[in-house]
């Protein structure tokens, strides 16, 4: 289904068109190192080199024969080419051309990943400077807990996003490897100086060791790099998804003007993106799990793994590419609502600032124990009013915890009034939060 809505810079990297492509690429560097080797003549070189084709088509036809596709597609390569096509594929087995030409399309396609994810940090960035000082509730166990801004949550993310890039760049050392080791990998057929020529010629680096083919735990690598920051993309997308909640409402998807979001409903509009999104990563993160088995082969290999890859190696990158452009768009067209934050920042009736006044006490000699209680039995009396309808606000503004920390006759003894009101400042709050912007987006 993904296909229908793939974009086609990623899709066309992994057609059929593109893979048997990507074998030509290798086959004809073989070639070229053969002649530099000096078994291969300059004229048969050159030949190969300017006249070596395929057809999909024609591959098609005999591999229905052949039943081995590495078979056909030599075959089909062979038809446009005369007495020089005995040089092609001289000195190999099929997987130094897959997983070598392989190499090249995972190569490529993630250096488009990590351009995604440069353009979802460049949007988080934007959006967290733009809502530095956006104060907002921060929660834990879904709780209120102390004031935050929003533009810390977008830091968060930004910095997740960051340490993913990280992990995405170091797989791509891990992944940009090639073979042309021969049937066993001992190079009983090719010297290693096929391999190195081939590999400086495909911007690749020799395996230091392999047998038949590249190990898989470098495609597990690197399908589970894609899982760890789909779990990243996915935090985004469920954390906006509870921001348009109707009892939250502190944020939502841009909703388009003639957008429908239910048939049955016309008031609906629902976060279908981030929604799209939470699935799409759950399905990006099952390719991990396969990519993880392949890393045990039979002996020196089996073809096990093969099938799998048909799958997880184009979906895992198309999917991913559709989804971190999906993530993007629903970033930069976010709408964020900076009262309704404020009015759920009250909703407690001032409870968020019961850690400041806690902290107030044990520096006029009250124990912690005792200053808990203190704050504590105030804390559970607006619980109590707030239960009962109460307004968290009276008319002058005052919380229901301001009102009733200022009729506590034990913590006047310990706190003036102006004490008590100073406990209730959203700056105290937003002091570092320059500083920690600084940190985070300090290249």
């Amino acid at each position: 289904m993904i296909e229908r809505y793939a974009r086609d810079e990623m899709k066309n990297k992994w057609s059929m068109q593109a893979k048997y492509d990507a074998w030509l690429e290798v086959e004809k560097s073989a070639v070229k190192a053969w002649n530099k080797l000096g078994l291969v003549p300059d004229e048969d070189c050159q030949k190969i080199v300017d006249n070596a084709t395929f057809s999909v088509e024609r591959i098609d036809e005999i591999e229905k024969v052949t039943k081995h596709d590495v078979i056909a597609f030599l075959t089909s390569v062979a038809d446009s080419l005369g007495d020089e096509s005995r040089w092609v594929h001289y000195g190999m087995t099929s997987s130094d051309c897959i997983d070598t030409a392989v190499a090249l399309q995972m190569k490529d396609s993630l250096k488009l990943i990590i351009k995604d994810v440069k353009m979802v940090m460049g949007s988080l960035k934007k959006r967290a400077e733009e809502h530095k000082m956006t104060l907002m509730v921060g929660r834990s166990h879904g709780i209120h807990g102390e004031p935050i801004t929003f533009g810390l949550v977008l830091a968060i993310w930004y910095d997740e996003m960051k340490r993913s890039l990280d992990n995405l760049e170091q797989t791509m050392e891990v992944i940009s490897v090639g073979q042309i080791s021969g049937a066993m990998g001992n190079f009983a057929h090719a010297p290693m100086e096929l391999e190195e020529y081939v590999c400086e010629d495909l911007g690749l680096k020799p395996a230091p060791v392999s047998n038949q083919v590249i190990q898989r735990d470098r495609y597990a690598n690197l399908m589970n790099a894609l899982a760890l920051l789909a779990s990243t993309c996915e935090k985004i997308a469920v954390a906006v998804r509870h921001y348009q909640r109707t009892e939250v409402y502190e944020a939502e998807e841009f909703f388009a003007k003639g957008q429908k979001g239910s048939s049955a409903m016309p008031h609906k509009r629902n976060p279908v993106l981030t929604e799209n999104i939470t699935g799409l990563c759950r399905m990006i993160r099952s390719y991990a799990m396969p990519a993880m088995e392949n890393v045990a082969l039979w002996h020196e290999r089996d073809i096990s793994h093969s099938s799998v890859e048909r799958f997880i190696l184009p979906d895992g990158f198309i999917t991913t590419d559709f989804m971190l452009h999906r993530l993007n768009s629903v970033i930069d067209k976010l709408v964020v609502y900076p009262e309704n934050m404020m009015k759920n920042l009250n909703l407690t009736g001032g409870l968020v600032f019961s850690q400041r006044v806690l902290l107030e006490l044990p520096k006029k000699d009250v124990s912690r124990e005792d200053a808990y209680k203190i704050v504590q039995r105030n804390a559970m009396k607006v619980w109590g009013d707030l239960q009962q309808g109460k307004s968290a606000l009276n008319k002058e503004g005052e919380s229901l915890y301001l009102q009733h920390l200022l009729g506590d006759d034990e913590l006047r003894e310990k706190l003036s009034e102006e004490a008590i009101r100073d406990c209730f400042d959203y700056a105290y709050y937003t002091k570092n939060v320059d500083n920690i912007f600084k940190r985070v987006f300090s290249e």
